[in-house]
């Protein structure tokens, strides 16, 4: 019988309240108490202190459905979303656990009884193989119970033994797989080889304690950790061949479609674009609900990452303007009951991601040509890696980040020395003094986003700000813009350095050897002032530099600008000398 993904979830959860298991909530996707992780990538993250004996809870057994994310480190499935029909950088993890409180037996047995259970998800005996640990009899003789002896496989340390790391609670896991091809090929050989045999839960059973010496000592209090991922039990309840073509994904799946105007064919056809967008917009959905906002380190990378790789195959498709609301929509309407702060961010959600798609579309293009250049070059030289320090300024200068320049590449049987990317990146970082590469938008884009949205919102002509230097050396304008500490803001206070684009400028600006024009800028209504000790053009945006020396000054501010005409003067003498 089929069963939507949201009756399994709450089946899943009812089943182990029965148990005496609290119901514990999701925790949020980034991890602010685990510097080594950048989002929550299992089940157990916030039970880990509880495990370690660290922490204790006012239970000892414990149901979940944790929203999991796994797109960094050794948890990379990226390059595999689209391509794969099981993988995804953002997916649910049922999960029941004991600290202390029952083991083997009783993980085994509620396993066996939720799977197969007509009350339950009533899979068929039949389908359904074990594998455990090479060494772990006690399991063997358990499974015993539920399977015949042939059902249950031994397997190695690489397949069937579950650690934290080299010092910690570790021990032998059981896997229970699913067998959906047909019945009269069914044979042993296929388990942990054959795609058709399906891992769908994982019982983890923590029994000892690593001493970072290689030695292994039982634990005082044996406790289980199990994950289940809803995505592969669905595949199986709903008698799919693929996640994709569950409920979890055909909803937002059949918006693109229907946005697209596509056929059944023609959606077929693009089917890898298709599971990336219905995969990376779930994910965003979920962070930005979570209270992330993209940006240009760590967890904020990520999700402006995944936002532009969704628009990217967007752009493929057909799609000429944002859409990503559409689709982060059906996942509110499908998961916003089980996950209410879905509902609760749904407009910041939408705007969020209708923002950096726009913010992207509007240096896409120039991102586009010139890694066709690099490409084109590279051809020419019968060279097929894209040196690292190119890929660097790709998404530096062009906003392109990493992820969608090996795509391409790839695409073209080209490859990128990530390496040489990693190396270029910290040697940014140091050369700027600020320890760490802050992205795209403070490595220069800061400026060239800024002009792209001025422009475009009429703020200020296509060639950017007016330069009226030779005319009047004082000019009345308005604030159009304001950069503070990398990053643009809307006011800046007194003692601040700041930067500021107004919509003219009487100011000589910086170039061809010769200096800029220094003077004030003064705020017309409150008499907040600015000296101007410099007037850059940056990445084609001419912007004032210098200090604020007093009160408070404004975007949107009408403003006096004055240049220091003496110094001027003193300046085209020497210049023409």
């Amino acid at each position: 019988m089929s069963k939507s993904s949201n009756d399994i979830r709450e089946a899943f959860i009812r089943f182990f309240e029965s148990k005496q298991h609290e119901h514990v909530e999701s925790s949020p996707l980034p991890q602010k108490d685990n510097p080594t992780l950048l989002f929550t990538n299992a089940g157990m993250n916030q039970f880990a202190n509880t495990f370690l004996g660290l922490e204790k809870r006012p239970y000892s057994r414990a149901v979940t459905s944790q929203k999991v994310m796994r797109v960094s480190g050794k948890h990379n499935d990226l390059t595999n979303v689209g391509p794969s029909p099981r993988h995804h950088t953002f997916f649910e993890m049922l999960g029941n656990f004991s600290f202390g409180d029952y083991f083997k037996e009783d993980a085994i047995a509620y396993a066996w009884e939720f799977l197969t259970s007509p009350d339950y998800m009533g899979l068929d005996k039949e389908r359904l193989w074990v594998s455990i640990y090479t060494d772990d009899d006690e399991a063997d003789e358990l499974w015993q119970k539920h399977v015949p002896a042939e059902r249950v496989l031994r397997f190695g340390k690489e397949e069937n033994f579950w650690e934290m790391g080299d010092v910690g609670p570790c021990g032998p896991c059981s896997e229970i797989h699913y067998y959906w091809g047909d019945l009269d090929k069914m044979t042993p050989d296929g388990v942990n080889v054959d795609d058709e045999y399906l891992e769908i839960w994982n019982l983890v059973f923590m029994q000892f304690e690593k001493d970072g010496k290689g030695g292994m000592e039982p634990l005082p209090r044996p406790s289980i950790d199990t994950g289940m991922g809803l995505e592969r039990i669905a595949q199986v309840a709903q008698g799919v061949t693929n996640n994709y073509e569950t409920d979890l994904f055909t909803s937002a799946m059949d918006v693109v479609q229907e946005l697209l105007n596509h056929s059944d064919a023609e959606r077929e056809e693009h089917i890898v674009g298709y599971r990336v967008i219905a995969d990376h917009v779930r994910a965003a959905t979920f962070l930005i609900g979570d209270g992330l906002r993209p940006g240009n380190d760590g967890a904020e990378y990520v999700l402006r990452m995944i936002i532009r790789r969704a628009a990217r195959f967007g752009r493929d498709l057909g799609f000429s303007q944002p859409f990503m609301q559409y689709v982060a929509h059906a996942y509110i309407q499908l998961m916003g009951d089980a996950y209410p702060e879905l509902k609760a961010q749904a407009e910041n959600i939408k705007k969020t991601l209708t923002q950096e798609e726009e913010r992207f579309s509007r240096t896409l293009d120039n991102a586009l040509v010139q890694l066709d250049r690099v490409l084109a070059d590279l051809e020419k030289n019968e060279e097929t890696v894209i040196p690292g320090d190119v890929a660097f300024d790709l998404y530096s200068t062009h906003g392109l980040p990493l992820e969608i320049t090996r795509d391409l590449a790839e695409e073209r049987e080209f490859q990128v020395d990530e390496k040489g990317y990693e190396l270029a990146k910290q040697e940014h970082a140091e050369r700027s003094g600020t320890g760490a590469f802050k992205g795209y938008e403070t490595a220069g884009n800061i400026y060239l986003s800024l002009f792209n949205d001025l422009t475009n919102e009429g703020q200020l002509g296509p060639n950017g700000v007016e330069q009226k230097q030779y005319g009047p050396p004082r000019l009345e304008s308005t604030i159009v813009g304001m950069i503070r500490h990398d990053e643009r803001t809307d006011i800046a206070k007194g003692g601040d350095s700041v930067e500021i684009v107004t919509a003219e400028t009487p100011f000589y600006v910086e170039s061809g050897g010769q200096v800029s024009d220094i003077g004030t800028l003064t705020a017309i209504s409150s008499g907040a002032q600015m000296r101007i000790t410099g007037v850059q053009n940056r990445s084609g945006l001419i912007v004032h530099l210098g200090e604020i020396i007093q009160g408070e000054i404004k975007l949107g501010d009408k403003v006096m600008l004055r240049v220091d005409n003496t110094r001027r003067a003193d300046i085209r003498r020497n210049h023409t000398a």
